[in-house]
């Protein structure tokens, strides 16, 4: 498919069927959600593919009763880092080093630019701005998986704290961002034959 057939034909799955993606298919799709754009490359972000039944079960309590969450194949949590800071910085200029093998003089003044960037906000701006960064590869996640004919479903109708708990983030300093589920439409999907509602072209771009 291209892109715009690709998109018009996915929609968010309300009943998924119980056919799992294939693993190397999974994999293909999380690798391509890893290199979604993010601003510096940072990556304030973390894919939890959460495969415990039992796991997801105690997180259909925290869901608003979408089922989606135990029956569908497969769920993802997006989470972000609550308090991105020199340590995202280190990591990142680290794993820069050993890509492209930047010189010393290079890194120090790339970590300078980066770290007065997260210190010129607040704790609140620097964690919604983690958040954001998640968004964006939340985003190519459904494009990719259109594109890659696998069905998905993202969610941000959950209780984040509940999620939270759970999976127990607050211990490694992230934060629920949004959900989403993977697999394959059911034949009986009522939404999987409605056409695509969107703004006209028109209405949507404006040019100045």
């Amino acid at each position: 498919m291209n892109i715009i057939s690709a998109l018009q034909w996915r929609y968010s799955v309300k009943r998924f069927a119980p056919e799992p993606v294939a693993p190397a298919l999974l994999r293909q799709l999380l690798e391509a959600t890893g290199l979604s754009a993010s601003a510096f490359g940072l990556q304030p972000y973390r894919l939890l593919l959460v495969e415990s039944p039992a796991l997801r079960r105690r997180l259909l309590a925290h869901s608003m009763g979408q089922h989606k969450v135990v029956e569908a194949p497969h769920l993802l949590v997006l989470a972000a880092d609550v308090g991105p800071d020199e340590r995202l910085v280190s990591r990142y200029l680290a794993r820069l080093a050993e890509v492209r093998g930047a010189d010393a003089a290079a890194l120090s003044a790339m970590s300078d630019h980066y770290l007065s960037f997260l210190a010129a906000q607040s704790p609140g701006a620097r964690r919604e701005w983690a958040h954001q960064q998640a968004y964006i590869a939340l985003g190519t996640l459904l494009t990719g998986a259109a594109l890659l004919g696998i069905d998905s479903c993202p969610m941000t109708g959950i209780n984040p704290a509940g999620y939270d708990r759970e999976l127990g983030l607050v211990e490694q300093g992230l934060a629920t961002t949004a959900i989403c589920t993977l697999g394959y439409r059911h034949p009986e999907d009522a939404q999987a034959g409605l056409a695509k509602v969107r703004l006209a072209y028109d209405e949507l771009v404006r040019r100045y």
